[in-house]
């Protein structure tokens, strides 16, 4: 049974996009299939903006100053049903620094693109109420990231030299 998701997606940068780039319709394809994966079903938002603008988003709604690589906004909960007949739930929206991506590939996820890939399967796990901040949770959100880019991002398992951790 195909679960019905849709997954709007655009590239804000006013920089135009000086560290590479963007395929829209891949990334849009790679939230998508973690979604059916994951048997969530609704709308999804997914936004590539200037490092400026993340660093205003992270202050504001997070509360760090600075920059950062990805930030996911859920909206309805998954299991809830939908507000009106018909309307599709709202799952949230998902934003990404490329920029920031471009500072951190080489010590991350060892590619550009394979840096993009594990932002938007982090950012999609978020929405589905997936997080890191105790042990537990980083076990199973790591995994089911490795999980997503193998089936769906490499097709295969990782390359060699990825990472889905920073050094601290």
């Amino acid at each position: 049974m195909t679960v019905p998701v849709s997954v709007v997606c655009s590239d804000e940068r006013s920089e135009g996009g000086a560290e590479a780039p963007l395929d829209l319709d891949r990334w849009v394809r790679l939230a998508e299939q973690v979604l059916i994966a994951e048997e969530a079903a609704g709308e999804l938002t997914l936004t590539f903006i200037d490092e400026a603008d993340m660093a205003e988003l992270n202050e504001e709604h997070m509360g760090k100053s600075g920059s950062t690589d990805v930030l996911s906004f859920p909206l309805d909960e998954p299991d809830d049903a939908s507000p009106l007949p018909g309307m599709p739930t709202l799952l949230g929206d998902i934003v990404i620094s490329p920029a920031v991506a471009a500072r951190q590939f080489a010590e991350h996820a060892g590619t550009f693109d394979d840096e993009i890939a594990l932002l938007v399967v982090h950012g999609v796990l978020h929405i589905l109420g997936h997080d890191h901040a105790q042990p537990d949770e980083a076990a199973l959100m790591r995994s089911l990231e490795l999980e997503h880019l193998s089936a769906h991002h490499w097709h295969g398992p990782p390359p060699a030299g990825f990472r889905q951790t920073h050094d601290t």
